[in-house]
């Protein structure tokens, strides 16, 4: 991978004085007229007892040359790394942007089907309501752009229940007059009355998971390319540049141009070069099994597509449980909440007729699913992005054997050990930071890690803990005063705000504010009640145990 007898030689020629170039084009045409080509402009010419890095004794090297070298080594150890980093970063950009694009798509997909499906099946009652169902999916589309502390998913999907429950009462009781209070009084026993079914807690439950599972994975396809652009800009240390150069370029000063670096001496120059991003290696690995796990769920139980593409399906199923059931419905109401009064424009049966809820669920087949989204499928774009997450894995802890492999040599062959044409018989070092004490051939001071390399390792970390609680269908809360970071924010913009309340939650300790919001199963609604509820469901129990009371 280091590509450098390209560069010398035009390099050498060009800082070399004109006078040494052709005393030393000469001592090489008659060196090759001999059979022992030097390969250079020049050889052996110049006493070099006064360069800083490369062997002392006759050299084609001055000291201006050898700086001229230092500062192309400098270049020449930076540029694989940027090479390598920058080609996976544009890897997983592509990949984040791909999965994004579809997450987005299938929202933009759900909320166009249900709108032909619903207009085609409610008509004009569904016209009349439809602000409804596009402040739902609008709400959908900002909890997978901003998460919970933008919006509370289930205090959403508890007020569109309500809502939707207090328009369908009125719908198929048309013949009734009712207060914003009476309605008030319906919608606090949502939880009790259960009109929809079981659709609303199975939906809840679905959604919670499918968006965490799919925001958390794109929020960590997005970091990849971050912490490779980042790490590949760490400069490397005066040390490594000295290290590099006398590996890379003093066997030319010697007039060995085809003398490669021995294998393990390159091993311990790079590792030494690379000890900092080496210790990124364990955390990066983390993140990774942890994207594989995730990306695993995504194909499974938490398919977002599976719960978009059929979501009007399971809306309408509700509402076909409301219609079907209005009657009982409507006497716990009017048990628990009183009955209402004749509304005075009701006049004849025809009326009720005309007015009433008269649309019916249309059957759902699976030839009625929309388009798939972005071109593709969720299983599809899985499956490709989990074979680049296993090739980058160990990507840091290789760079050394990577960046090295160019220049391997035969087993027995002789090689430049750093200092002549010879053999390397130095123990070659481990990688990371800590092994670089005893590194032979670049100085490490490993008391002063790399203060970019440990906050990238800080951010895999907290990554790493958002994937294995998104994998587990729970949810990290990001607190309110996070809205500096730009990430995400409480969604409230007067001072006067409440802090947000997260229903059916149990908080687990993180540091520095996040807090767990688990997705439970056992609430036969899926929705939390509201205020007052404890009166409301007293007057309710009251009032269905009267008649035995008498």
């Amino acid at each position: 991978m280091l590509n450098y007898r390209t560069i010398v030689k035009p390099l050498l020629c060009k800082v070399a004085p004109l006078s040494l170039v052709f005393a030393c084009t000469l001592k090489c045409f008659y060196k090759s007229l001999a059979g022992n080509d030097g390969g250079l402009c020049c050889l052996s010419c110049l006493p070099g007892a006064s360069l800083k890095v490369c062997p002392q004794g006759f050299s084609c090297c001055t000291v201006e040359m050898e700086e001229k070298l230092s500062q192309q080594s400098h270049t020449e150890i930076k540029a694989p790394v940027s090479r390598l980093s920058t080609n996976l970063q544009t890897i997983f950009k592509e990949r984040h942007n791909h999965f994004d694009n579809f997450f987005r798509e299938l929202l933009k997909n759900a909320e166009a089907s249900l709108h032909n499906m619903f207009l085609r099946t409610y008509g004009k009652m569904y016209e009349q309501n439809s602000e409804l169902f596009g402040n739902f999916f609008a709400s959908l589309t900002r909890y997978y752009i901003d998460g919970s502390a933008k919006v509370d998913l289930d205090a959403m999907l508890t007020d569109f229940w309500a809502d939707l429950l207090e328009r369908m009462f009125r719908l198929v009781n048309v013949q009734f007059e009712f207060s914003d209070a009476y309605m008030e009084c319906v919608s606090r026993n949502t939880d009790e009355l259960q009109p929809f079914g079981d659709v609303p807690r199975k939906l809840r439950i679905q959604l919670k998971r499918a968006f965490i599972a799919a925001r958390t994975f794109v929020r960590g396809l997005k970091l990849m390319p971050e912490v490779f652009n980042k790490v590949s800009t760490v400069s490397a240390t005066p040390s490594c540049v000295r290290a590099a150069t006398k590996m890379l370029y003093c066997p030319y000063c010697s007039g060995q141009v085809a003398l490669k670096p021995c294998q393990n001496y390159c091993l311990n120059v790079m590792r030494g070069c690379l000890a900092n991003q080496a210790d990124l290696d364990t955390e990066w690995n983390n993140f990774l099994d942890a994207m594989l796990n995730l990306a695993d769920r995504l194909e499974g139980p938490f398919n977002f597509e599976s719960v978009m593409d059929p979501i009007d399906v399971k809306i309408s199923e509700a509402i076909m449980n409301m219609q079907e059931n209005s009657m009982q419905v409507s006497q716990k109401v009017f048990q628990g909440c009183g009955t209402p009064k004749l509304s005075q424009s009701f006049r004849s049966k025809r009326s009720l007729k005309e007015t009433g809820f008269t649309g019916r669920f249309r059957p759902y087949t699976p030839e009625a699913r929309p388009t798939t989204a972005a071109g593709t499928s969720l299983d599809r774009l899985t499956s490709e992005v989990k074979k680049k997450l296993k090739h980058a894995k160990k990507f840091w802890s290789t760079l050394p054997e990577t960046v090295c492999a160019d220049e391997r040599i035969a087993p027995g062959d002789e090689c430049w050990n750093g200092t002549a044409k010879s053999r390397y018989e130095l123990h070659v070092i481990g990688n990371g930071l800590a092994n670089q004490g005893t590194n032979p051939d670049v100085e490490v001071d490993i008391t002063k890690p790399h203060t970019v390399i440990r906050s990238q390792i800080a951010a895999l970390k907290e990554m790493t803990i958002w994937l294995k609680t998104a994998h587990s269908g729970n949810e990290i809360i990001e607190s309110i005063d996070d809205d500096s970071s730009g990430e995400s924010g409480s969604g409230c913009d007067s001072a006067s705000c409440e802090p947000d309340i997260y229903f059916f939650t149990t908080t687990t300790p993180i540091p520095k504010g996040p807090r767990v919001n688990l997705v439970h199963s056992n609430n036969s609604a899926g929705v939390p009640i509201r205020g007052g509820v404890t009166l409301a469901l007293c007057g309710l129990i009251a009032a269905l145990l009267a008649p035995r009371l008498r």
